[in-house]
């Protein structure tokens, strides 16, 4: 699924996490590692809007952030 924001947006988004949720991206990434084994993109954003009260657009902009590095992992 498409996180559904410009590759500007999307960094707008993710350097503004710090400020807005009082965390890191590196926390958010590792939340994501360590929560359940969702694979659907949808299924990983609702449950970081759920479990961690997040809005739905830094969530999928977390989610979306987690699958290009670990694209770029299994790359590199």
């Amino acid at each position: 699924m498409s996180h559904g924001h410009s590759d500007e947006t999307h960094a707008q988004l993710i350097s503004r996490i710090p400020t807005t949720t009082g965390r890191e991206v590196g926390d958010w990434l590792q939340a994501l590692e360590a929560g359940p084994s969702l694979l659907r993109f949808d299924e990983r954003v609702e449950w970081l809007r759920t479990e961690h009260d997040l809005p739905h657009g830094y969530a999928a902009a977390i989610v979306h952030e987690h699958d290009l590095r670990r694209a770029h992992r299994s790359f590199s």
